[in-house]
Protein backbone atom coordinates (compact mmCIF):
# COMPACT_ATOMS: atom_id res chain seq x y z
CA UNK A 1 0.00 0.00 0.00
CA UNK A 2 2.87 2.33 0.81
CA UNK A 3 4.40 1.59 -2.57
CA UNK A 4 1.11 2.38 -4.31
CA UNK A 5 0.94 5.87 -2.76
CA UNK A 6 4.64 6.57 -2.42
CA UNK A 7 4.34 10.10 -3.86
CA UNK A 8 1.82 11.36 -1.32
CA UNK A 9 3.66 9.55 1.47
CA UNK A 10 6.97 11.11 0.44
CA UNK A 11 5.33 14.54 0.31
CA UNK A 12 3.78 14.05 3.74
CA UNK A 13 7.09 12.89 5.25
CA UNK A 14 8.97 15.86 3.78
CA UNK A 15 6.38 18.32 5.07
CA UNK A 16 6.30 16.56 8.45
CA UNK A 17 10.06 16.89 8.79
CA UNK A 18 9.96 20.57 7.79
CA UNK A 19 7.08 21.22 10.19
CA UNK A 20 8.70 19.57 13.20
CA UNK A 21 12.15 20.95 12.38
CA UNK A 22 10.75 24.50 12.20
CA UNK A 23 9.26 24.11 15.67
CA UNK A 24 12.43 22.49 17.02
CA UNK A 25 14.55 25.37 15.70
CA UNK A 26 12.47 28.04 17.46
CA UNK A 27 13.84 27.29 21.01
CA UNK A 28 17.39 27.25 19.65
CA UNK A 29 16.96 30.63 17.94
CA UNK A 30 15.31 32.10 21.05
CA UNK A 31 18.24 31.09 23.27
CA UNK A 32 20.89 32.39 20.86
CA UNK A 33 18.96 35.64 20.34
CA UNK A 34 18.73 36.26 24.10
CA UNK A 35 22.42 35.59 24.64
CA UNK A 36 23.54 37.73 21.69
CA UNK A 37 20.92 40.46 21.65
CA UNK A 38 20.12 40.98 25.32
CA UNK A 39 23.05 39.66 27.34
CA UNK A 40 25.78 40.95 24.96
CA UNK A 41 23.63 43.89 23.74
CA UNK A 42 24.08 43.08 20.03
CA UNK A 43 21.20 44.91 18.30
CA UNK A 44 21.89 43.40 14.86
CA UNK A 45 21.82 39.88 16.31
CA UNK A 46 18.57 40.74 18.09
CA UNK A 47 16.89 41.96 14.89
CA UNK A 48 18.20 39.00 12.89
CA UNK A 49 16.99 36.58 15.53
CA UNK A 50 13.51 38.16 15.61
CA UNK A 51 13.21 38.03 11.82
CA UNK A 52 14.35 34.40 11.85
CA UNK A 53 11.76 33.58 14.50
CA UNK A 54 9.04 35.20 12.41
CA UNK A 55 10.14 33.19 9.37
CA UNK A 56 10.20 29.94 11.34
CA UNK A 57 6.71 30.64 12.70
CA UNK A 58 5.31 31.30 9.22
CA UNK A 59 7.10 28.23 7.85
CA UNK A 60 5.77 26.02 10.65
CA UNK A 61 2.24 27.28 9.99
CA UNK A 62 2.39 26.66 6.23
CA UNK A 63 4.03 23.24 6.48
CA UNK A 64 1.54 22.23 9.18
CA UNK A 65 -1.39 23.03 6.89
CA UNK A 66 0.11 21.25 3.88
CA UNK A 67 1.21 18.26 5.99
CA UNK A 68 -2.32 17.85 7.30
CA UNK A 69 -3.74 17.85 3.77
CA UNK A 70 -1.25 15.19 2.69
CA UNK A 71 -1.93 13.14 5.83
CA UNK A 72 -5.69 13.16 5.23
CA UNK A 73 -5.12 12.20 1.58
CA UNK A 74 -2.92 9.30 2.66
CA UNK A 75 -5.55 8.12 5.13
CA UNK A 76 -8.36 8.29 2.58
CA UNK A 77 -6.33 6.60 -0.16
CA UNK A 78 -5.17 3.77 2.12
CA UNK A 79 -8.68 3.12 3.46
CA UNK A 80 -10.29 3.23 0.02
CA UNK A 81 -7.63 1.10 -1.63
CA UNK A 82 -7.86 -1.49 1.14
CA UNK A 83 -11.63 -1.68 0.71
CA UNK A 84 -11.31 -1.97 -3.07
CA UNK A 85 -8.61 -4.62 -2.71
CA UNK A 86 -10.83 -6.79 -0.51
CA UNK A 87 -13.89 -6.18 -2.68
CA UNK A 88 -12.04 -7.06 -5.89
CA UNK A 89 -10.53 -10.19 -4.32
CA UNK A 90 -13.91 -11.42 -3.08
CA UNK A 91 -15.48 -10.71 -6.49
CA UNK A 92 -12.74 -12.60 -8.32
CA UNK A 93 -12.56 -15.59 -5.99
CA UNK A 94 -16.32 -15.80 -5.37
CA UNK A 95 -17.52 -18.78 -3.40
CA UNK A 96 -13.96 -19.89 -2.70
CA UNK A 97 -13.62 -17.04 -0.20
CA UNK A 98 -17.04 -17.46 1.37
CA UNK A 99 -16.36 -21.16 1.91
CA UNK A 100 -13.31 -20.35 4.05
CA UNK A 101 -14.09 -16.92 5.51
CA UNK A 102 -17.26 -15.83 7.27
CA UNK A 103 -19.36 -12.93 6.03
CA UNK A 104 -18.62 -11.11 9.27
CA UNK A 105 -14.87 -11.29 8.67
CA UNK A 106 -15.25 -9.74 5.23
CA UNK A 107 -17.61 -7.03 6.49
CA UNK A 108 -15.31 -6.19 9.42
CA UNK A 109 -12.29 -6.08 7.11
CA UNK A 110 -13.96 -3.52 4.84
CA UNK A 111 -15.75 -1.43 7.45
CA UNK A 112 -13.26 -1.43 10.35
CA UNK A 113 -9.86 -2.87 9.49
CA UNK A 114 -9.38 -0.77 6.37
CA UNK A 115 -9.74 2.47 8.34
CA UNK A 116 -7.60 1.24 11.25
CA UNK A 117 -4.86 0.26 8.85
CA UNK A 118 -5.11 3.68 7.19
CA UNK A 119 -4.39 5.36 10.54
CA UNK A 120 -0.75 4.31 10.16
CA UNK A 121 -0.54 6.06 6.77
CA UNK A 122 -1.92 9.17 8.43
CA UNK A 123 0.60 9.39 11.27
CA UNK A 124 3.72 8.33 9.36
CA UNK A 125 4.51 11.96 8.42
CA UNK A 126 4.36 13.18 12.01
CA UNK A 127 6.38 10.16 13.10
CA UNK A 128 9.17 10.92 10.62
CA UNK A 129 9.18 14.58 11.66
CA UNK A 130 9.39 13.59 15.32
CA UNK A 131 12.43 11.39 14.75
CA UNK A 132 14.31 14.01 12.73
CA UNK A 133 13.49 16.89 15.09
CA UNK A 134 14.38 14.80 18.15
CA UNK A 135 17.77 13.88 16.67
CA UNK A 136 18.48 17.53 15.83
CA UNK A 137 17.54 18.71 19.33
CA UNK A 138 19.61 15.93 20.93
CA UNK A 139 22.70 16.90 18.95
CA UNK A 140 22.26 20.53 20.02
CA UNK A 141 21.80 19.60 23.68
CA UNK A 142 24.93 17.45 23.58
CA UNK A 143 26.86 20.46 22.31
CA UNK A 144 25.73 22.85 25.04
CA UNK A 145 25.87 20.32 27.92
CA UNK A 146 27.02 16.71 27.86
CA UNK A 147 25.02 15.65 30.95
CA UNK A 148 21.74 17.01 29.59
CA UNK A 149 22.43 15.51 26.15
CA UNK A 150 23.17 12.06 27.59
CA UNK A 151 20.04 12.26 29.74
CA UNK A 152 17.98 12.75 26.56
CA UNK A 153 19.86 10.08 24.57
CA UNK A 154 19.47 7.45 27.33
CA UNK A 155 16.06 8.50 28.66
CA UNK A 156 14.11 8.28 25.41
CA UNK A 157 15.00 4.63 24.61
CA UNK A 158 13.92 3.74 28.15
CA UNK A 159 10.58 5.47 27.53
CA UNK A 160 10.09 3.53 24.30
CA UNK A 161 11.01 0.25 25.99
CA UNK A 162 8.46 0.92 28.74
CA UNK A 163 5.77 1.61 26.15
CA UNK A 164 6.58 -1.60 24.28
CA UNK A 165 6.14 -3.64 27.46
CA UNK A 166 2.63 -2.21 27.81
CA UNK A 167 1.81 -2.52 24.11
CA UNK A 168 2.36 -6.28 23.74
CA UNK A 169 -0.59 -7.42 25.92
CA UNK A 170 -2.73 -4.74 24.30
CA UNK A 171 -1.98 -6.14 20.86
CA UNK A 172 -2.97 -9.65 21.97
CA UNK A 173 -6.23 -8.44 23.52
CA UNK A 174 -7.09 -6.32 20.47
CA UNK A 175 -6.56 -9.30 18.18
CA UNK A 176 -8.90 -11.47 20.30
CA UNK A 177 -11.51 -8.72 20.45
CA UNK A 178 -11.32 -8.27 16.69
CA UNK A 179 -11.88 -12.00 16.17
CA UNK A 180 -14.88 -11.94 18.51
CA UNK A 181 -16.34 -8.93 16.64
CA UNK A 182 -16.08 -10.78 13.33
CA UNK A 183 -17.75 -13.89 14.75
CA UNK A 184 -20.55 -11.77 16.21
CA UNK A 185 -21.13 -10.02 12.88
CA UNK A 186 -21.29 -13.40 11.12
CA UNK A 187 -23.75 -14.71 13.69
CA UNK A 188 -25.95 -11.65 13.18
CA UNK A 189 -25.81 -11.99 9.39
CA UNK A 190 -26.64 -15.71 9.54
CA UNK A 191 -29.50 -15.10 11.95
CA UNK A 192 -31.03 -12.39 9.76
CA UNK A 193 -30.58 -14.55 6.66
CA UNK A 194 -32.52 -17.42 8.25
CA UNK A 195 -35.06 -15.30 10.11
CA UNK A 196 -38.07 -16.59 8.19
CA UNK A 197 -37.06 -20.19 8.86
CA UNK A 198 -36.35 -19.46 12.53
CA UNK A 199 -39.79 -17.92 12.97
CA UNK A 200 -41.38 -20.86 11.26
CA UNK A 201 -39.84 -23.38 13.66
CA UNK A 202 -40.08 -21.14 16.72
CA UNK A 203 -36.33 -20.73 17.12
CA UNK A 204 -36.17 -16.95 16.87
CA UNK A 205 -35.99 -16.42 20.64
CA UNK A 206 -33.27 -19.02 21.05
CA UNK A 207 -31.04 -17.42 18.43
CA UNK A 208 -31.77 -13.93 19.78
CA UNK A 209 -30.62 -15.10 23.22
CA UNK A 210 -27.52 -16.62 21.70
CA UNK A 211 -26.71 -13.39 19.89
CA UNK A 212 -27.19 -11.41 23.10
CA UNK A 213 -24.80 -13.71 24.97
CA UNK A 214 -22.13 -13.41 22.28
CA UNK A 215 -22.65 -9.66 22.21
CA UNK A 216 -21.95 -9.49 25.94
CA UNK A 217 -18.77 -11.52 25.43
CA UNK A 218 -17.61 -9.00 22.84
CA UNK A 219 -18.52 -6.16 25.21
CA UNK A 220 -16.48 -7.70 28.02
CA UNK A 221 -13.53 -8.17 25.68
CA UNK A 222 -13.90 -4.52 24.68
CA UNK A 223 -13.84 -3.44 28.32
CA UNK A 224 -10.59 -5.35 28.88
CA UNK A 225 -9.05 -3.76 25.79
CA UNK A 226 -10.27 -0.32 26.89
CA UNK A 227 -8.68 -0.84 30.31
CA UNK A 228 -5.33 -1.72 28.76
CA UNK A 229 -5.68 1.18 26.35
CA UNK A 230 -6.39 3.55 29.25
CA UNK A 231 -3.33 2.23 31.11
CA UNK A 232 -1.20 2.79 28.02
CA UNK A 233 -2.56 6.31 27.55
CA UNK A 234 -1.86 7.10 31.22
CA UNK A 235 1.68 5.78 30.84
CA UNK A 236 2.10 7.92 27.74
CA UNK A 237 1.40 10.98 29.92
CA UNK A 238 3.22 9.85 33.07
CA UNK A 239 6.49 8.57 31.61
CA UNK A 240 7.21 11.58 29.36
CA UNK A 241 6.23 13.84 32.28
CA UNK A 242 8.88 12.22 34.51
CA UNK A 243 11.38 12.50 31.70
CA UNK A 244 10.72 16.21 31.09
CA UNK A 245 10.75 16.98 34.82
CA UNK A 246 14.20 15.40 35.12
CA UNK A 247 15.43 17.37 32.12
CA UNK A 248 14.16 20.64 33.66
CA UNK A 249 15.94 19.88 36.97
CA UNK A 250 19.22 19.16 35.20
CA UNK A 251 19.01 22.46 33.31
CA UNK A 252 18.42 24.40 36.53
CA UNK A 253 21.42 22.70 38.16
CA UNK A 254 23.48 23.59 35.10
CA UNK A 255 22.81 27.33 35.63
CA UNK A 256 23.60 27.13 39.34
CA UNK A 257 26.85 25.33 38.56
CA UNK A 258 27.75 27.86 35.88
CA UNK A 259 27.69 25.39 32.98
CA UNK A 260 24.72 27.06 31.19
CA UNK A 261 24.08 30.68 30.25
CA UNK A 262 20.71 32.38 30.62
CA UNK A 263 19.99 31.90 26.91
CA UNK A 264 20.95 28.23 27.07
CA UNK A 265 18.69 27.75 30.11
CA UNK A 266 15.77 29.27 28.22
CA UNK A 267 16.65 27.06 25.24
CA UNK A 268 16.58 23.93 27.39
CA UNK A 269 13.25 24.93 28.95
CA UNK A 270 11.79 25.69 25.53
CA UNK A 271 13.16 22.43 24.16
CA UNK A 272 11.63 20.64 27.13
CA UNK A 273 8.24 22.12 26.24
CA UNK A 274 8.75 21.22 22.57
CA UNK A 275 9.81 17.63 23.30
CA UNK A 276 6.31 16.84 24.56
CA UNK A 277 5.11 16.95 20.95
CA UNK A 278 7.55 14.41 19.44
CA UNK A 279 7.25 12.20 22.53
CA UNK A 280 3.46 12.16 22.36
CA UNK A 281 3.65 11.60 18.61
CA UNK A 282 6.02 8.68 19.12
CA UNK A 283 3.63 7.03 21.57
CA UNK A 284 0.73 7.63 19.16
CA UNK A 285 2.74 6.02 16.36
CA UNK A 286 3.39 3.02 18.60
CA UNK A 287 -0.29 2.71 19.53
CA UNK A 288 -1.47 3.06 15.93
CA UNK A 289 1.17 0.60 14.80
CA UNK A 290 -0.36 -2.01 17.10
CA UNK A 291 -3.89 -1.35 15.83
CA UNK A 292 -2.75 -1.21 12.22
CA UNK A 293 -0.79 -4.44 12.53
CA UNK A 294 -3.84 -6.26 13.86
CA UNK A 295 -6.00 -4.71 11.12
CA UNK A 296 -3.48 -5.57 8.41
CA UNK A 297 -3.40 -9.16 9.64
CA UNK A 298 -7.18 -9.35 9.31
CA UNK A 299 -7.11 -7.84 5.81
CA UNK A 300 -4.44 -10.29 4.73
CA UNK A 301 -6.47 -13.09 6.33
CA UNK A 302 -9.23 -12.35 3.83
CA UNK A 303 -6.91 -11.75 0.89
CA UNK A 304 -5.08 -15.08 1.24
CA UNK A 305 -8.34 -17.02 1.06
CA UNK A 306 -9.13 -18.52 -2.31
CA UNK A 307 -7.00 -20.05 -4.99
CA UNK A 308 -4.12 -17.80 -5.86
CA UNK A 309 -3.49 -17.92 -9.61
CA UNK A 310 -0.22 -16.80 -11.11
CA UNK A 311 -0.26 -13.86 -13.49
CA UNK A 312 0.08 -14.72 -17.16
CA UNK A 313 3.46 -13.37 -18.27
CA UNK A 314 3.17 -14.10 -22.00
CA UNK A 315 -0.58 -14.26 -22.85
CA UNK A 316 -1.73 -16.65 -25.55
CA UNK A 317 -5.14 -16.49 -27.29
CA UNK A 318 -7.44 -19.47 -27.56
CA UNK A 319 -8.32 -20.96 -30.91
CA UNK A 320 -11.87 -20.96 -32.18
CA UNK A 321 -12.14 -24.76 -32.02
CA UNK A 322 -10.65 -27.65 -30.11
CA UNK A 323 -11.29 -30.10 -27.31
CA UNK A 324 -11.28 -28.85 -23.74
CA UNK A 325 -9.16 -31.33 -21.76
CA UNK A 326 -8.49 -31.72 -18.05
CA UNK A 327 -5.14 -33.58 -17.74
CA UNK A 328 -5.69 -34.12 -14.03
CA UNK A 329 -8.71 -36.38 -14.60
CA UNK A 330 -8.44 -37.23 -18.29
CA UNK A 331 -11.83 -35.64 -19.03
CA UNK A 332 -12.29 -34.38 -22.59
CA UNK A 333 -15.13 -32.03 -23.57
CA UNK A 334 -15.69 -32.40 -27.30
CA UNK A 335 -17.04 -29.51 -29.40
CA UNK A 336 -20.76 -29.51 -30.12
CA UNK A 337 -21.69 -32.24 -27.62
CA UNK A 338 -23.71 -32.22 -24.42
CA UNK A 339 -21.33 -34.02 -22.04
CA UNK A 340 -22.11 -35.11 -18.50
CA UNK A 341 -19.68 -35.95 -15.70
CA UNK A 342 -20.63 -38.50 -13.05
CA UNK A 343 -18.35 -39.14 -10.08
CA UNK A 344 -18.55 -41.34 -7.03
CA UNK A 345 -16.82 -38.46 -5.23
CA UNK A 346 -18.95 -35.32 -5.91
CA UNK A 347 -16.12 -32.93 -5.05
CA UNK A 348 -14.16 -34.22 -8.05
CA UNK A 349 -16.65 -32.83 -10.56
CA UNK A 350 -16.71 -29.50 -8.75
CA UNK A 351 -12.91 -29.31 -8.85
CA UNK A 352 -12.89 -29.95 -12.60
CA UNK A 353 -15.45 -27.20 -13.19
CA UNK A 354 -13.33 -24.75 -11.16
CA UNK A 355 -10.20 -25.66 -13.12
CA UNK A 356 -11.96 -25.17 -16.45
CA UNK A 357 -13.20 -21.73 -15.36
CA UNK A 358 -9.73 -20.90 -14.00
CA UNK A 359 -11.01 -20.50 -10.46
CA UNK A 360 -8.58 -23.03 -9.03
CA UNK A 361 -4.80 -23.30 -9.11
CA UNK A 362 -4.82 -26.90 -7.89
CA UNK A 363 -3.68 -29.64 -10.24
CA UNK A 364 -2.43 -29.47 -13.82
CA UNK A 365 -3.76 -26.70 -16.04
CA UNK A 366 -6.58 -27.66 -18.43
CA UNK A 367 -5.80 -27.46 -22.14
CA UNK A 368 -7.94 -26.03 -24.96
CA UNK A 369 -6.73 -27.51 -28.23
CA UNK A 370 -3.00 -27.26 -27.67
CA UNK A 371 -3.05 -24.16 -25.43
CA UNK A 372 -2.88 -24.50 -21.60
CA UNK A 373 -5.45 -22.24 -19.93
CA UNK A 374 -2.71 -21.11 -17.52
CA UNK A 375 -1.21 -19.17 -20.45
CA UNK A 376 -4.49 -17.43 -21.29
CA UNK A 377 -5.65 -14.23 -19.50
CA UNK A 378 -8.45 -14.83 -17.00
CA UNK A 379 -10.88 -12.47 -18.71
CA UNK A 380 -10.57 -14.33 -22.02
CA UNK A 381 -11.00 -17.72 -20.34
CA UNK A 382 -14.17 -16.54 -18.61
CA UNK A 383 -15.54 -14.98 -21.80
CA UNK A 384 -15.11 -18.27 -23.64
CA UNK A 385 -16.03 -20.65 -20.80
CA UNK A 386 -19.15 -19.84 -18.79
CA UNK A 387 -19.57 -21.55 -15.42
CA UNK A 388 -22.87 -21.68 -13.55
CA UNK A 389 -22.27 -22.74 -9.96
CA UNK A 390 -24.49 -25.11 -8.00
CA UNK A 391 -25.45 -22.34 -5.58
CA UNK A 392 -27.95 -20.05 -7.37
CA UNK A 393 -27.24 -16.37 -6.71
CA UNK A 394 -29.83 -13.70 -7.37
CA UNK A 395 -29.58 -9.99 -6.66
CA UNK A 396 -31.85 -7.06 -5.92
CA UNK A 397 -33.51 -5.63 -9.02
CA UNK A 398 -36.14 -6.71 -11.50
CA UNK A 399 -36.84 -10.28 -12.52
CA UNK A 400 -35.64 -9.45 -16.01
CA UNK A 401 -32.28 -8.34 -14.64
CA UNK A 402 -31.84 -11.73 -12.96
CA UNK A 403 -32.00 -13.49 -16.32
CA UNK A 404 -30.44 -10.76 -18.49
CA UNK A 405 -28.09 -8.80 -16.18
CA UNK A 406 -26.49 -6.88 -19.06
CA UNK A 407 -29.81 -5.92 -20.66
CA UNK A 408 -28.65 -7.00 -24.11
CA UNK A 409 -31.50 -9.34 -25.10
CA UNK A 410 -35.07 -8.91 -26.23
CA UNK A 411 -38.07 -10.07 -24.21
CA UNK A 412 -38.54 -12.99 -26.60
CA UNK A 413 -34.96 -14.18 -26.02
CA UNK A 414 -35.31 -13.79 -22.26
CA UNK A 415 -38.59 -15.72 -22.20
CA UNK A 416 -37.07 -18.46 -24.39
CA UNK A 417 -34.27 -18.90 -21.82
CA UNK A 418 -36.87 -18.85 -19.01
CA UNK A 419 -38.68 -21.68 -20.78
CA UNK A 420 -35.48 -23.77 -20.96
CA UNK A 421 -35.15 -23.33 -17.20
CA UNK A 422 -38.86 -24.23 -16.78
CA UNK A 423 -39.37 -20.96 -14.89
CA UNK A 424 -42.47 -19.71 -16.74
CA UNK A 425 -44.53 -20.18 -13.58
CA UNK A 426 -42.16 -17.86 -11.68
CA UNK A 427 -42.67 -15.10 -14.25
CA UNK A 428 -46.41 -15.66 -14.51
CA UNK A 429 -46.85 -15.72 -10.74
CA UNK A 430 -45.46 -12.22 -10.19
CA UNK A 431 -47.43 -9.03 -10.86
CA UNK A 432 -45.58 -7.26 -13.64
CA UNK A 433 -43.90 -10.39 -15.00
CA UNK A 434 -40.32 -9.66 -15.99
CA UNK A 435 -40.64 -6.14 -14.57
CA UNK A 436 -41.48 -7.42 -11.08
CA UNK A 437 -39.04 -6.58 -8.30
CA UNK A 438 -36.80 -9.18 -6.67
CA UNK A 439 -35.75 -8.89 -3.04
CA UNK A 440 -32.24 -9.23 -1.68
CA UNK A 441 -30.60 -12.47 -2.91
CA UNK A 442 -33.99 -13.63 -4.17
CA UNK A 443 -35.15 -14.72 -0.72
CA UNK A 444 -38.79 -14.41 -1.81
CA UNK A 445 -38.24 -17.43 -4.06
CA UNK A 446 -37.84 -21.07 -3.11
CA UNK A 447 -34.56 -22.86 -3.71
CA UNK A 448 -35.94 -24.55 -6.81
CA UNK A 449 -37.21 -21.26 -8.25
CA UNK A 450 -33.85 -19.60 -7.72
CA UNK A 451 -32.10 -22.52 -9.35
CA UNK A 452 -34.36 -22.42 -12.41
CA UNK A 453 -33.86 -18.67 -12.84
CA UNK A 454 -30.09 -19.11 -12.52
CA UNK A 455 -30.22 -21.83 -15.19
CA UNK A 456 -32.22 -19.54 -17.49
CA UNK A 457 -29.60 -16.83 -16.98
CA UNK A 458 -26.75 -19.25 -17.79
CA UNK A 459 -28.48 -20.47 -20.96
CA UNK A 460 -29.16 -16.92 -22.13
CA UNK A 461 -25.60 -15.72 -21.44
CA UNK A 462 -24.13 -18.83 -23.08
CA UNK A 463 -25.96 -17.91 -26.30
CA UNK A 464 -23.58 -15.00 -26.88
CA UNK A 465 -21.09 -15.54 -29.75
CA UNK A 466 -17.95 -15.33 -27.58
CA UNK A 467 -19.12 -18.11 -25.21
CA UNK A 468 -18.00 -21.47 -26.58
CA UNK A 469 -18.44 -23.77 -23.57
CA UNK A 470 -21.19 -23.79 -20.94
CA UNK A 471 -20.53 -25.62 -17.66
CA UNK A 472 -23.47 -26.37 -15.38
CA UNK A 473 -22.92 -27.75 -11.87
CA UNK A 474 -25.90 -29.69 -10.51
CA UNK A 475 -28.41 -27.47 -12.36
CA UNK A 476 -31.48 -29.47 -11.25
CA UNK A 477 -30.62 -30.57 -7.71
CA UNK A 478 -33.46 -28.52 -6.12
CA UNK A 479 -36.36 -29.41 -8.43
CA UNK A 480 -38.76 -32.35 -8.57
CA UNK A 481 -38.47 -35.19 -11.09
CA UNK A 482 -41.19 -33.93 -13.48
CA UNK A 483 -39.65 -30.46 -13.63
CA UNK A 484 -36.20 -31.98 -14.08
CA UNK A 485 -37.38 -34.09 -17.00
CA UNK A 486 -38.73 -31.01 -18.79
CA UNK A 487 -35.52 -29.06 -18.10
CA UNK A 488 -33.32 -31.91 -19.35
CA UNK A 489 -35.21 -32.18 -22.63
CA UNK A 490 -35.35 -28.42 -23.23
CA UNK A 491 -31.67 -28.02 -22.37
CA UNK A 492 -30.78 -30.76 -24.86
CA UNK A 493 -32.68 -28.94 -27.61
CA UNK A 494 -31.40 -25.46 -26.68
CA UNK A 495 -27.75 -26.59 -26.56
CA UNK A 496 -27.83 -28.82 -29.64
CA UNK A 497 -24.56 -28.49 -31.52
CA UNK A 498 -22.98 -26.40 -28.72
CA UNK A 499 -20.29 -27.50 -26.27
CA UNK A 500 -21.85 -28.11 -22.87
CA UNK A 501 -20.58 -29.85 -19.74
CA UNK A 502 -22.99 -30.85 -16.97
CA UNK A 503 -21.74 -32.04 -13.58
CA UNK A 504 -24.58 -34.21 -12.30
CA UNK A 505 -25.60 -37.68 -11.20
CA UNK A 506 -29.29 -37.31 -12.02
CA UNK A 507 -30.50 -40.09 -14.35
CA UNK A 508 -33.06 -37.80 -15.98
CA UNK A 509 -30.37 -35.32 -16.99
CA UNK A 510 -27.85 -38.03 -17.91
CA UNK A 511 -30.32 -39.74 -20.23
CA UNK A 512 -30.58 -36.59 -22.38
CA UNK A 513 -26.81 -36.10 -22.72
CA UNK A 514 -24.87 -37.09 -25.84
CA UNK A 515 -21.97 -38.44 -23.83
CA UNK A 516 -21.51 -39.43 -20.18
CA UNK A 517 -18.11 -39.73 -18.47
CA UNK A 518 -17.68 -41.72 -15.26
CA UNK A 519 -14.97 -40.70 -12.80
CA UNK A 520 -13.60 -42.67 -9.89
CA UNK A 521 -10.89 -41.38 -7.55
CA UNK A 522 -10.48 -38.36 -9.76
CA UNK A 523 -9.82 -40.26 -13.04
CA UNK A 524 -11.94 -41.22 -16.05
CA UNK A 525 -12.82 -44.93 -15.85
CA UNK A 526 -15.59 -45.21 -18.46
CA UNK A 527 -17.58 -43.21 -20.99
CA UNK A 528 -20.53 -43.73 -23.28
CA UNK A 529 -24.26 -43.05 -23.25
CA UNK A 530 -26.28 -43.18 -20.08
CA UNK A 531 -28.06 -46.41 -21.05
CA UNK A 532 -24.86 -48.07 -22.21
CA UNK A 533 -23.14 -47.33 -18.89
CA UNK A 534 -26.18 -48.56 -16.95
CA UNK A 535 -25.79 -51.93 -18.64
CA UNK A 536 -22.01 -52.22 -18.58
CA UNK A 537 -20.70 -50.38 -15.50
CA UNK A 538 -21.80 -51.52 -12.01
CA UNK A 539 -20.06 -48.52 -10.42
CA UNK A 540 -22.06 -46.19 -12.63
CA UNK A 541 -25.31 -47.90 -11.69
CA UNK A 542 -24.46 -47.50 -7.99
CA UNK A 543 -23.92 -43.73 -8.30
CA UNK A 544 -27.05 -43.20 -10.40
CA UNK A 545 -29.21 -45.45 -8.22
CA UNK A 546 -28.07 -43.57 -5.12
CA UNK A 547 -29.20 -40.30 -6.67
CA UNK A 548 -32.41 -41.91 -7.90
CA UNK A 549 -33.35 -42.96 -4.37
CA UNK A 550 -33.11 -39.34 -3.35
CA UNK A 551 -35.37 -38.21 -6.20
CA UNK A 552 -37.84 -41.03 -6.09
CA UNK A 553 -38.49 -44.20 -8.06
CA UNK A 554 -40.15 -42.23 -10.86
CA UNK A 555 -36.77 -40.73 -11.84
CA UNK A 556 -35.16 -44.15 -12.40
CA UNK A 557 -38.19 -45.40 -14.28
CA UNK A 558 -38.17 -42.34 -16.53
CA UNK A 559 -34.49 -42.85 -17.32
CA UNK A 560 -35.12 -46.47 -18.32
Amino acid sequence: MARAQRRTLAGAVLLGVLWMSSQAAIPLVVGNTIDAGLVRDDRDALITGCLLLAGLSVGASLTSTLRHRFAVSNWLLAALRSQHLVGRHVAEQGLTVSARTTTGEVVQAVSTDATRFADLMDIVARGAGSVVSFLAVTVYLLRIDLVIGLFVVIGLPLLVAGSIVLVRPLQTRQSKQRTAEGELTSLGADTVAGLRVLRGIGGEEQFTTRYAQRSQEVRRAGVVVAGLQALLEAAHVFLPGIFLAGLTWLAARGVLDGRLSVGELITVYAVTAFLRLPLETATQVLSMWVRSKVAAGRLVGVLVQGNVLEDVREPVSLSAHGDLVDPESGLRVRPGLLTAVVSAQPETGLAIADRFARLSAEGASPVWGSVPLSQVPDDEVRRRILLSEAEPWLFSGTLREQVDPRGEHSDAEVLAAVRVGDAEDVVAGLPGGLAAGVGERGRDFSGGQRQRLALARAVLMAGQPEVQVLILVEPTSAVDAHTEARIAERLRVARAGKSTLVVTSSPLMLDRCDRVVLLNNGRVVAEGTHRHLLRSEPGYRDVVARDSDALGDEALEASR
